[in-house]
């Protein structure tokens, strides 16, 4: 089986083989279509997506209450989820950002405690005057 980030790493030079300035042809590309439209473009994808795969966590959540296997809306979420992670990956890779980067975060952030990460957040925004982003970290 091959890593994740592999896969991640071969999405994103596909995503930047198909960027207009490396001669990716919107008329061909669904990718170029989306960074030729700009950020509007891939951020109202992101949007779309973000919201199906509520819809279909939403969707799992009622069919697992009938029955406790429900292939089909699995399936349904994975799909979505993918969805999602590619879009988001188009945005990154319009502002010059590697999927390894967002795979270090989740490294850095693995082992660490999401409850008391934020909290020691808002200490410090409170401190500096910052305004706070994000959700953090968690424990895996």
């Amino acid at each position: 089986m091959k890593r994740s980030d592999d896969a991640l790493a071969r999405l994103d030079a596909v995503i930047q083989s198909r960027k207009p300035a490396a001669g990716g042809d919107p008329a061909t590309s669904y990718v170029a279509r989306l960074l030729q439209g700009g950020p509007d473009a891939f951020l109202k994808k992101i949007g779309e997506e973000a919201t199906e795969v509520v819809m279909a966590a939403k969707d799992l959540s009622h069919a697992l209450a009938a029955a406790p296997a429900a292939p089909e809306r699995r399936a349904a979420l994975v799909g979505e989820v993918a969805d999602l992670w590619f879009h988001s990956m188009v945005a990154l890779a319009h502002f010059g950002i590697h999927s390894s980067e967002v795979v270090a975060e989740l490294e850095r952030r693995e082992g660490s405690s999401g409850i008391e990460e934020k909290a020691l957040r808002k200490a410090l925004a409170r401190e500096t005057g910052a305004v706070e982003q994000g959700e953090g970290t968690w424990t895996m």
